[in-house]
């Protein structure tokens, strides 16, 4: 499927019976608390995956918003049919298993880095993981992501 910057692909309170693949653009998954702020949870990039897994895995709401940065371009497996190519190709879930630990591992990182690191040490391992996207997306989607105001992102980009 093809989506253009600034559509809306999940809302909070949708039902969430699908994973994105993207082959290319960029995407954002955040929340937003009772007050309006936003919090940035994922960016997603080419070959990577996206959803509000936690709604998808426990068959709950969504809780999450799932934006387009740029226009993307994705492809698109629902559950049932994920079980299916499951059942039918035992390759495929190896393949799935490991995205998924991979990504387990890289958001237990993320939850210590944001307990453990500065604000400084989390931009640089923001620019390692994702390399080129602070040219796509806005500054204020970084500091909601790296938790920190935009004015202390231009701080630490100046120390740099």
């Amino acid at each position: 499927m093809k989506i253009k910057k600034g559509s809306i692909l999940l809302n909070p309170g949708d039902i969430v019976d699908t994973q994105y693949y993207i082959l290319s653009g960029c995407l954002r998954t955040f929340h937003t608390d009772t007050f309006g702020k936003e919090y940035t949870v994922q960016f997603g990039i080419k070959d990577w995956w996206i959803s509000d897994f936690t709604a998808f895995f426990s068959s709950e709401k969504a809780i999450m918003t799932i934006e387009a940065l740029q226009d993307s371009v994705l492809y698109k497996i629902s559950k049932k049919d994920k079980e299916y190519l499951y059942n039918k190709i035992p390759k495929i879930d190896r393949f799935f298993r490991i995205k998924l630990e991979r990504a387990f591992a890289a958001f237990q990182k993320r939850i210590l880095a944001d307990i453990a690191k500065t604000a400084k040490e989390r931009y640089l391992q923001f620019v390692t993981a994702y390399p080129d996207i602070e040219k796509s997306i806005k500054n204020y989607h970084i500091a909601s992501y790296l938790g920190i105001t935009t004015e202390s992102l231009s701080r630490i980009r100046k120390e740099l």
